[in-house]
């Protein structure tokens, strides 16, 4: 074989997986950004049952094409603290399956078309100004990347079943022998785990079988391996993340591990099984796309009844730390970004603990104003929990930038903007609130008093601002943009409300019942609630879409 045989050989069948690689990216954002709003759905769906979160997982993976992206998205979720590790593992579950779709697109004989659907497909993603139009077209772009990456690749290694030298090395790996079978699972792993994308290497080992370098038998055990290197994107995801995190990748990849070693001792039944499900006569590319799809199929029914024992497993494996844990919405693995439907999800989760936050800080200053007497301890409580939250505000903005930066369609665009308006707002209110404390710090260290009358003027006032803002929290939480006119309503009230004590206030200066200096603090804080209502008002705006 001469070099520049070798070399043309070489350069189509990693030209084949470049395109490949990028194909699978353009079809799952294009699917994202088309499908938005249905994955975030599907993800909310996500219960303690064990079936329904094995079916989100089944269907989100179909959807955008990637298992790593899901389970990635799943340890995510589970450091931010909106999915519970029994929920995740479910979820993992169904992943699992919906992966295989992509060996069946693989298997189907459409690899001739990929230039078709490249060249109609770019037409519309060049021309189009209909963001769906444009995002479809996307996808579509992406599908004939991957079949004509899976074309290359056919090409590129069709002449390596002509070569002695090649057929000699594979020899070695035939799974005749256990110590075949193991070398071959230890192949298909490490190829896996470099590349991260058992996607593209199901592919690569179908294109071979089908070309003929490798039999059936090797490509089954390969299949084997690649589902083990699949998991190490959740694991790398999980690094530095909290230990729940890092459970979830651990039960991602025991689940592969241990259905892996269910069948060594049974592989060669497990082959015998299969020609009984799908004949010898049939495509060899169909016949390893079923085996896949065979294997996932099983260890799901085996581990979905064993969610319990494989939690307590995973956390035996990763102890709880000997100090509270905090998860922070920027703990989440960067690779979260190529998926900004899903990415918009979780923000959104973060933002209504955000909001439910604030609440709690509220209740806290409304407990100081009704004791007349503020405690340290619980002042520092409030003062420690503002600082937090400057600190989430800045992960929050951060995650959302680098979604931005992704291809996002109209809808989640002006998604994530409302959220970096809302997440603002609440912050703010969380200093307000610290405003207030100060305010009835320096009266009892200044040794100011305020009259009952006005104490109880702020008190129903504090009220009226905590009834205010469990509205708006609910359509934080439900996302709901039809809540604006009775927010304004309600914020009318309100502002009457503080007119009514600002006059009584006057009065009873004028009358000399309080002094000018307990004035001014009663009045400051008076202004702090006003702006905070003002920044209730304008959550609701922005869910509403009001610039």
């Amino acid at each position: 074989m001469t070099l520049e045989f070798a070399a043309q050989m070489v350069f189509g069948a990693l030209g084949g997986l470049g395109l490949f690689l990028i194909g699978m990216k353009q079809m799952s954002e294009g699917m994202q950004a088309v499908a938005g709003e249905r994955l975030r759905r599907m993800i909310s769906t996500v219960t303690d049952n064990r079936f329904i979160a094995c079916g989100v997982g089944t269907s989100v993976t179909a959807l955008i094409q990637s298992s790593s992206v899901t389970t990635v998205m799943v340890v995510g979720m589970v450091n931010a603290g909106v999915m519970t590790l029994q929920q995740a593992i479910g979820v993992i579950l169904g992943a699992d399956i919906g992966t295989t779709i992509t060996a069946w697109l693989v298997a189907l004989k459409v690899s001739e078309y990929g230039l078709v659907l490249i060249g109609l497909s770019s037409l519309f993603y060049l021309f189009s100004k209909t963001d769906r139009v444009r995002y479809t077209a996307m996808m579509v772009l992406g599908l004939g990347f991957v079949f004509f990456g899976l074309q290359l690749m056919k090409e590129g290694f069709s002449p390596l079943r002509e070569m002695e030298g090649f057929v000699n090395m594979l020899a070695a790996f035939r799974p005749d022998t256990l110590w075949g079978l193991l070398k071959c699972i230890a192949v298909g792993s490490f190829v896996t785990a470099v590349i991260q994308s058992s996607s593209a290497t199901v592919a690569i080992t179908i294109t071979l079988a089908m070309t003929g370098a490798i039999d059936y038998e090797t490509a089954i055990a390969l299949v084997l391996g690649e589902n083990i290197g699949t998991t190490i994107t959740a694991f790398l995801a999980s690094l530095g993340a909290s230990t729940n995190a890092k459970r979830a990748a651990y039960a991602h990849i025991s689940i592969k591990v241990l259905g892996v070693l269910l069948l060594l001792p049974l592989f060669p039944l497990y082959l015998n099984v299969l020609e009984v499900l799908i004949p010898p006569d049939a495509p060899i590319a169909a016949r390893i796309a079923f085996a896949h799809s065979g294997f996932n199929i099983l260890i799901v029914s085996v581990f979905i009844w064993a969610i319990n024992p494989l939690s307590k497993l995973v956390t035996f494996i990763a102890p709880g730390a000997r100090t509270k844990e905090h998860p922070h919405l920027t703990y989440l693995n960067t690779r979260i970004y190529d998926s900004p439907a899903i990415g918009v999800q979780q923000s959104h989760s973060e933002l209504v603990r955000m909001s439910a936050g604030v609440r709690e800080m509220l209740d806290w200053l409304g407990e100081l104003l009704a004791n007349g007497q503020v405690d340290q301890t619980h002042a520092n409580r409030i003062f420690k929990r503002e600082k937090l939250y400057d600190r989430i505000q800045k992960e929050i903005v951060e995650y959302i930038g680098a979604l931005m930066g992704g291809n996002l369609s109209h809808s989640v665009s002006q998604n994530v903007r409302m959220q970096l308006r809302i997440v603002d707002e609440y912050e703010s209110i969380s200093d307000e609130v610290v405003v207030i404390l100060k305010l009835l710090l320096r009266l009892r260290n200044d040794g100011l008093h305020m009259t009952d009358e006005g104490k109880q003027e702020l008190l129903d006032l504090h009220g009226a601002i905590s009834r205010y803002i469990d509205g708006i929290n609910v359509g934080v939480r439900e996302q709901n943009d039809e809540i604006l006119l009775k927010a304004m309503t309600q914020g009318d009230e309100i502002r009457r409300r503080i007119k009514s004590i600002r006059a009584s206030h006057l009065n009873r200066l004028g009358e000399q019942i309080i002094s000018p200096l307990d004035s001014l603090v009663f009045m400051d804080v008076v202004s702090a609630y006003r702006r905070i209502k003002d920044h209730i008002l304008n959550i609701a705006e922005a869910l509403a879409g009001e610039k």
